[in-house]
């Protein structure tokens, strides 16, 4: 991600009440798989645990799962799988890695993005006419080593399914739908909960880097902005009402 300086956000609990509030990323993996892409891309709603949500450093881990049978999920466990296979120098099996060798990407969206016309710039456009239409959006960016829980051999990967739907679960319908009686999964049959907990993968990853950006027109003079932010407004629409008020909040937070 291109982070201009008067667009990047590298405050780390910002980073994370974004995540938090716009859960569903963008993994992204990079996976030489005969038969499959080299990128391969799903959408996954994402828990993130952070053991102290008062440390301004600390990156957590992200948690989440996918469905079997989607390819990328098969390219991580022909990936684990295959090197798993290999010997050491002594002819001796590997143990088995549930660890990815690369990197990992997730990609977080802001709730709004809209693109910004030039009749928008009161002060530029009528005095020089040198303006060009944007695209106003914010995103943070993640990086990390990915932990794929597949073996439904293991016990681990049983006990990591369980906590992660539950905490999932839990947290969408309090935090997200705002219901002080949430459904829980212990509302479905054990039977049917097991059944499909034997179609799907865990996924960890430990963060090592992140990033955000906030691309909402920070850039401009005063009176180009605030005719920006007019502009959204006369649209009439909710989009546009929340894309003036995040250039409104981002305005104030730079001036400080």
């Amino acid at each position: 991600m291109y982070l201009r300086a008067v667009h990047a956000e590298h405050h780390i609990p910002t980073l994370r009440a974004f995540i938090r509030a716009n859960p569903l990323g963008i993994f992204t993996t990079a996976i030489e798989a005969s038969g499959h892409p080299f990128l391969q891309s799903s959408h996954i709603p994402w828990v993130l645990d952070v053991p102290d949500d008062a440390s301004d450093a600390e990156l957590g881990k992200l948690r989440g799962h996918m469905a079997r049978a989607n390819p990328q999920v098969k390219a991580m466990i022909t990936e684990l799988t295959s090197s798993a296979g290999a010997t050491t120098a002594d002819s001796e099996p590997r143990t088995l890695s549930r660890t990815l060798p690369r990197d990992v990407l997730v990609l977080f969206n802001g709730p709004v993005h809209h693109y910004v016309t030039p009749k928008f710039y009161t002060e530029t456009k009528p005095s020089t006419g040198k303006v060009v239409p944007t695209w106003d959006y914010s995103a943070v960016q993640v990086y990390g080593r990915a932990t794929v829980h597949f073996d439904l051999k293991d016990p681990e990967t049983d006990a990591f399914l369980s906590r992660s739907l539950r905490d999932l679960s839990h947290f969408a319908e309090t935090e997200i739908m705002g219901y002080e009686v949430p459904w829980n999964v212990d509302d479905a049959p054990d039977s049917y909960v097991e059944l499909l907990k034997k179609a799907i993968v865990g996924v960890e990853i430990e963060i090592t880097d992140m990033g955000g950006k906030w691309k909402m027109s920070q850039e401009l003079s005063s009176g180009d902005r605030q005719g920006t932010i007019a502009g959204f407004e006369l649209m009439g629409s909710e989009v546009g009402k929340c894309m003036a008020k995040a250039i409104r909040e981002r305005a104030e937070l730079a001036s400080k």
